[in-house]
């Protein structure tokens, strides 16, 4: 079991096992849009603009306290749903669009920090590193391994079922929450500031 809660406390989860699961930093353009759309970048990114994600199957979440301050967004229309708190705009995790990709990379500000070495291993992934900031870019590193692991945790729980039991989607298969859209033009304003050849 690893727990699971937002800054102020308000939204708490646990994850009441794990599974197979991926660790990883993303340094992609979409990560640090959504730290920069809730005003977290300094709590969510690291000095090159990367944000740690922990990939599980997502019946494995189970929400305990907290689920009416829920909301999501997706950056454009084909966007992937980012869940976040609205009580105090913790980042809590992306999910794909539909709910028998049975995902969620679970931000690193909701998880117990402590925990992480244990609950998901100390070997962490690197991706997408042409879009991190700064010079010399990191190295990326792992990303077969976060692949393999990938598919295993969707065809899995798609062949046995089990992705119908995600707490983020209701029996319909809709988010429980209507995601907001950005507006094109906004998500430029997100993320030219904060791009790879800024000075951010």
């Amino acid at each position: 079991m690893h727990a699971i809660q937002c800054q102020c406390g308000a939204v708490k989860a646990v994850l009441d096992s794990i599974g197979i699961s991926n660790r990883l930093i993303c340094y992609c353009t979409d990560c640090r849009a959504f730290a920069h759309f809730l005003g977290k970048a300094s709590y969510v990114l690291d000095n090159r603009g990367g944000t740690e994600i922990v990939q599980v199957a997502q019946q494995h979440l189970r929400i305990c306290q907290g689920e009416k301050f829920l909301a999501a967004v997706r950056l454009s229309e084909k966007g992937m749903i980012r869940w976040y708190a609205t009580c105090c705009a913790t980042p809590i995790g992306n999910t794909p669009a539909s709910r028998k990709t049975s995902f969620i990379g679970l931000i690193h500000t909701c998880l117990d920090r402590q925990q992480m070495d244990n609950d998901f291993g100390a070997k962490v992934a690197v991706l997408n590193t042409d879009t991190a900031l700064g010079k010399p870019k990191p190295k990326q590193r792992g990303l077969l391994g976060v692949i393999a692991r990938f598919i295993w945790i969707v065809v899995t729980n798609r062949v046995s079922g089990r992705y119908k039991k995600s707490p983020l989607f209701n029996s319909s298969g809709l988010p429980r929450v209507t995601p907001q859209i950005l507006e094109a033009d906004e998500l430029t304003r997100l993320k030219v500031p904060y791009s790879a050849d800024s000075n951010y």
